[in-house]
């Protein structure tokens, strides 16, 4: 029996031990799940728990160089509902209809679905201020309001075929907020609410805030202030010519910047559903393709001089008013032909047989070779959203008669934005610039995560034969076809363009687009613009020196006190012709006493303001064009 009773002793004694093992193992795992998972345990819970409100962080503004908001965001709140905190849903939707100004059946179908959290789309969805503190103040049990964003465009329809839109959920559909929509995009911040299955608040766990981050903001190379004198102009010009449509670019012709980029007609990006998606999925200077005219020119005239094939000053031409190139008779456009000329003036008549012959020294194979280094058959590199590549001849397609025609513009196909980057390097020193619009991209902490520089593809000619480019342009201005561009002070270059649309491979009977490319100064060039006018009407007379030039010649004179062009008193002088409206610089009358003012015998129509002695302020200000016989505006005070 002794024995018995110590085994049964030792048994116990080993069951004790295992108790008190699985014990202290019980207290390990309960120390390390209270105390080491604890974080990860309660996130796990309460992801079962929660019911997020959204806070929408706000999108990324866009801004011009010069920081300036073109496209910014306004508070727009969003409602949501928690049935399982109200189930009197028939005087919920009683309360909110009237405020939302929706159905009552509709928003009732909504607050009675069987879910955690309702999101009461579109009714309630981005509503306004004053709809918000309405619906707050009736404190709605189970009702909550999330933050929310629309885009705010402090320029309403300024730069709107370039910028795009966003849609129903603030996603980028179209332009720069379609292409950047990932940048423009940040993570939104959420309130989460802690509730059981049934959706009632658990009271021990207080509410959370998840902080998210706002999107990165996109600074354009484009200068506001020059954009609205270009948006003014091409306003104007589609008025004025009833046409159907009109394109504008600016460039730093140094760098490749755009410093200004318009389309017409324009839309409403809060109301882009009113428009054809043709506008808003159009950025007419980077997809439009038409054959370019006498713009094209340039890049013959440059190819000429670099070959040293033609002597602008000392060689002539003779132009009869056509040119036979393998039985093919190819007219200038003016039909009685210019006669006895200079190779400038070739430029300045903008003759077409003189640029014929310029192409055929060039040749076939070389003039082609340029065309291609200049950049045309291909994108330009600008990233910008639909932009086309344009129609070259092939080499092997590019016979005589296709070489004498594109001497002169005819015959291929090319952008805006191809004819800005190549006439850029050919008044810039013979470089060729990448154009692009994105300057940086700053982050919402204010960090610069891309900071853009002006990239050069390659060298196309020298700088001498661009000074000579840029010389010969400015006599286009000064003494040829572009003299309605021409401003006193300013040196300006240029050089007109009439297309003949085509369609179905066939010219349009009086149907042209009408151009002109115009840069200043034309020494030393700061700005390069182009304007292009599609099927002009309203005149007897439709070409680019009469529609374009005055529009390009108007924009690079204001573009002159916002850029800080310099005046210059060494221009060329204008040639002036029968009908010409003869100019002048307004001058500085202030500081002048009104009897001095009045001896020296100024043709100006004065209209006098106020009482006193001096002249105290004056319109239009001191240096401004105009004509002879104009009405100025003089203010007297003491």
């Amino acid at each position: 029996m002794k024995w018995i009773f110590k085994q049964a002793q030792g048994r116990l004694k080993i069951i004790i031990i295992c108790f008190l093992f699985y014990g202290l193992a019980i207290l390990i795992r309960l120390f390390y799940v209270q105390i080491v998972q604890h974080e990860e345990l309660t996130e796990l819970a309460k992801a079962n728990w929660d019911r997020e409100i959204p806070f929408q962080e706000e999108r990324g503004d866009i801004t011009d160089r010069h920081g300036e908001a073109i496209v910014t965001n306004k508070l727009a709140p969003t409602l949501y509902f928690m049935k399982a905190q109200n189930e009197n849903v028939e005087e919920v939707a009683d309360q909110l209809a009237p405020i939302l100004q929706t159905d009552r059946e509709k928003l009732l179908e909504k607050l009675s679905k069987r879910a955690y959290l309702t999101k009461l789309a579109p009714e309630g969805k981005n509503i306004t201020a004053e709809q918000a503190e309405k619906v707050q103040q009736m404190k709605i049990d189970g009702l909550y309001s999330g933050v929310d964003y629309v885009r705010h465009y402090p320029y309403g329809t300024l730069l709107s075929r370039l910028l795009g839109f966003t849609g129903y959920d603030s996603q980028g559909l179209a332009g720069i907020e379609y292409e950047y929509n990932d940048v423009l995009t940040g993570n939104a911040s959420a309130i989460r609410l802690f509730t059981d299955a049934r959706g009632n608040a658990m009271r021990q766990t207080p509410d959370e805030w998840r902080q998210g981050d706002g999107g990165s903001t996109i600074e354009l190379t484009v200068d506001i202030k020059l954009q609205q004198v270009v948006e003014r102009e091409l306003s104007q010009a589609m008025k004025t010519y009833n046409a159907e449509q009109a394109l504008a670019l600016a460039m730093n012709p140094k760098t490749g910047e755009i410093l200004a980029i318009s389309s017409y007609p324009t839309y409403d990006p809060t109301d882009y559903q009113k428009v054809d998606q043709s506008i808003y999925n159009r950025n007419l200077p980077v997809f439009m393709t038409f054959e370019p005219g006498s713009t094209f020119k340039i890049i013959t005239l440059s190819a000429a001089i670099e070959e040293d094939v033609i002597d602008l000053e000392n060689e002539s031409f003779h132009d009869q008013g056509f040119t036979m190139v393998e039985g093919a008779r190819l007219r200038c456009w003016k039909r009685q032909g210019h006669g006895h000329q200079t190779f400038l003036e070739v430029v300045e008549n903008s003759c077409n047989p003189g640029f014929i012959e310029m192409g055929k020294r060039i040749g076939s194979d070389k003039l082609l070779d340029y065309i291609h280094k200049f950049g045309f058959g291909e994108k330009t590199g600008s990233n910008l959203a639909g932009e086309a590549s344009g129609i070259l001849f092939s080499k092997e397609g590019f016979g005589p008669v296709e070489s004498a025609t594109t001497a002169f513009g005819q015959g291929v196909s090319v952008t805006p934005i191809q004819q800005v980057q190549a006439v850029a390097a050919a008044i810039n020193g013979g470089t060729l610039y990448t154009p692009y619009i994105i300057s940086k991209v700053i982050g919402a902490n204010g960090k610069v995560l891309v900071d853009n520089k002006p990239v050069a593809k390659r060298q196309v000619i020298s700088e001498e034969t661009s000074q000579k480019v840029r010389s010969a342009l400015e006599s286009v201005v000064a003494n040829g076809s572009g003299k309605r561009a021409y401003r006193d002070g300013l040196r300006i270059g240029g050089k007109t363009g009439t297309a003949q649309k085509v369609e179905n491979k066939r010219y349009k009977d009086g149907e042209y687009i009408v151009s002109f490319i115009g840069f200043a100064p034309a020494n030393d060039p700061e700005i390069l613009v182009y304007v292009a006018v599609d099927s002009p009407k309203a005149q007897s007379s439709i070409f680019g020196s009469t529609v374009t030039a005055p529009i390009v010649g108007q924009i690079i004179e204001e573009a002159a006190s916002i850029l800080d062009l310099p005046y210059s008193s060494d221009q060329l002088p204008k040639k002036y012709a029968w009908g010409d409206e003869i100019t002048e610089a307004m001058p500085d009358f202030i500081g002048q006493k009104r009897g001095e003012m009045m001896e020296q015998q100024y043709t100006y129509r004065i209209e006098w303001h106020g009482e006193g002695e001096k002249i105290i302020d004056q319109l239009p200000v001191a240096g401004k064009q105009i004509k002879q016989d104009e009405i100025i505006h003089l203010y007297l005070g003491n």
